[in-house]
């Protein structure tokens, strides 16, 4: 096992009031919509490579967003999502467990739909709403949600063994933000869809679920598994910080380089498009 939050990663103020590693954050960070726009064309691209690669080398990545409500999880998946191809992309969008996994160990949905090789799952919430929501909702036992620091830990482990590449993104915004958005939310008839009674509930519980985050952070930040805070207040910054942290996480170590031609496919071609001269340098070993 890893050291607890040694890896954790996110701007920091370290100013003197700063209460746990969500108020060491610099929540006034900025990006103007210029930098923005040049910034997440390059992300994309990157991401795209990436998704290719895999498709050729088999590796394979899960990338968990944790967050509060309106912190911008979404914006910063669909901004992912528009840019892979579906076959080897999936979202998850996690909320309450049905019967059926209600019924079995918590982890058995996650299991479930942790991506094959050559894949990558995002999973908007995740495995770590048994010691978030269902703490702090009293939806299970003190004694359950306590030992899930170790399961998670041991899970999350044997997934990096595996091979696989793990990411865990959390968002971090301030209450007075996230009332704002709110108000956005509930002024625009295409947005509304996104609140939830549980949206407005959850804001008397800011306390409670702070608490509940930070000990999160302290006893799931591994070595082989660090979490990466982002502060959202400015939903520019937050989805260029994320996807910086995922394209770095996910392209160490691999060539980017778009896979050679296969050499049947290329013979084929020829005898239609006939450029050897045009295909010959992009012409790899058929299998």
């Amino acid at each position: 096992m890893g050291k607890a939050d040694k890896e954790v990663r996110g701007k920091e103020t370290g100013g003197k009031e700063a209460r746990g590693r969500l108020g060491t954050l610099d929540m006034s960070v900025r990006l103007k919509r210029g930098d923005y726009e040049k910034k997440l064309a390059r992300l994309q691209t990157a991401l795209q490579r990436i998704q290719q690669a895999y498709l050729f080398s088999g590796d394979h990545a899960a990338i968990v967003f944790e967050g509060w409500d309106a912190a911008g999880k979404g914006g910063t998946i669909r901004r992912m999502a528009a840019v892979l191809d579906p076959r080897g992309f999936k979202v998850w969008p996690i909320s309450a467990p049905r019967r059926y996994h209600l019924e079995r160990h918590y982890l058995t949905r996650f299991w479930e739909r942790l991506p094959p090789k050559g894949a990558i799952s995002v999973f908007d919430r995740s495995w770590y709403g048994r010691v978030l929501v269902e703490r702090v909702e009293d939806l299970t036992p003190k004694v359950r949600w306590k030992n899930a620091y170790k399961e998670i830990n041991e899970f999350e482990n044997l997934l990096v063994d595996d091979d696989m590449r793990l990411v865990k993104i959390f968002m971090h915004i301030t209450p007075e933000v996230q009332l704002k958005r709110f108000k956005a939310r509930l002024k625009d008839p295409m947005k509304r869809w996104k609140l939830s009674y549980e949206d407005f509930r959850n804001r008397e519980h800011w306390a409670a679920n702070e608490a509940a985050v930070e000990e999160m952070i302290a006893k799931t930040s591994t070595d082989y598994a660090p979490w990466h805070l982002i502060p959202a207040n400015d939903k520019k910054y937050a989805r260029i910080a994320a996807l910086e942290v995922i394209v770095e996480a996910l392209s160490k170590n691999v060539s980017l380089k778009p896979p050679p031609l296969d050499a049947r496919v290329a013979r084929e071609a020829t005898k239609i498009f006939p450029a050897p001269t045009l295909i010959a340098s992009t012409v790899g070993r058929s299998e």
